[in-house]
């Protein structure tokens, strides 16, 4: 992988990781089409991924310093019961994380028939996210864990993590403007603790791909998250998801064509 391609597909990945399209789905694709082996860049998608929360901190930096405030007051408040549901939600990613490690990372195969197929069910889950309609109710604690369980789904290039995690939680009848701010929060504590991982385990730099070229396409993945983060915001509150839905479908049944 060279520095150009690096930071295309830096800039794919921090554009899809918000939008509800799959990023892991769309850097395989790109990987694909560059031709470049996905198992050996597997750190790589790591490190986009890292950078792409990055920007999250810092478009939710108002919300995140009052969580901190909330939580150092000693109490149960607002932001208490809000971190209180973040650490549920997070529970079944990290037992993923910690037991099926090796499994997940086999995942990253470069196989396109798997990452169209799990496009169409990004698709499924948009649609259905979509047309069913509930009284809108604030985020419980059994909401939180259910949200945490469909981000777990997205560990599977091809399912969009923020699409899966939004949309099960407007089929629960959360309120929209709360969903996008949970399921972007919900994501920072895995992603951090991974990219420590591969860092501190000493496979990140022996993974095919030098650290200035992983660097490119990180900064790439920070600016165009933080663009593609603001925008989502925004359209989940619309209830604008619809297309993305359509959008799955089409490049879904493509990727399976091109498999």
């Amino acid at each position: 992988m060279d520095w150009i391609e690096a930071i295309i597909l830096g800039v794919v990945q921090g554009l899809t990781e918000f939008l509800p399209v799959s990023s892991s789905g769309h850097l395989e694709i790109g990987k694909a089409l560059f031709g470049i082996d996905a198992s050996e860049n597997f750190f790589f998608t790591v490190a986009v991924h890292g950078a792409t929360v990055a920007s999250t901190l810092v478009v939710f930096a108002r919300e995140i310093l009052q969580l901190l405030k909330g939580i150092f007051a000693f109490r149960m408040n607002e932001e208490t019961t809000f971190i209180l549901k973040q650490l549920l939600s997070m529970i079944p990613i990290g037992v993923l994380g910690l037991f099926f490690r090796d499994e997940v990372i086999g995942l990253f195969n470069g196989n396109l028939v798997i990452v169209g197929s799990m496009l169409l069910i990004t698709a499924s889950f948009l649609f259905t996210g979509h047309f069913i309609k509930r009284k809108e109710r604030n985020i419980g604690y059994m909401d939180s864990f259910i949200i945490g369980v469909a981000q777990v789904l997205a560990v599977i290039p091809g399912i969009s993590r923020s699409g899966a995690t939004i949309s099960t939680g407007m089929m629960l009848g959360n309120r929209k403007d709360e969903l996008a701010k949970f399921s972007f929060l919900m994501v920072l504590v895995p992603v951090i603790g991974a990219n420590f991982l591969e860092i501190f385990s000493g496979d990140f730099t022996r993974s095919g791909t030098g650290a200035g070229v992983i660097i490119a396409g990180a900064v790439a993945a920070f600016v165009s998250g933080y663009i593609a983060c603001r925008w989502m915001i925004t359209l989940v509150k619309k209830s604008k998801m619809i297309w993305f839905a359509v959008y799955c479908s089409v490049v879904g049944l493509i990727t399976i064509l091109l498999g």
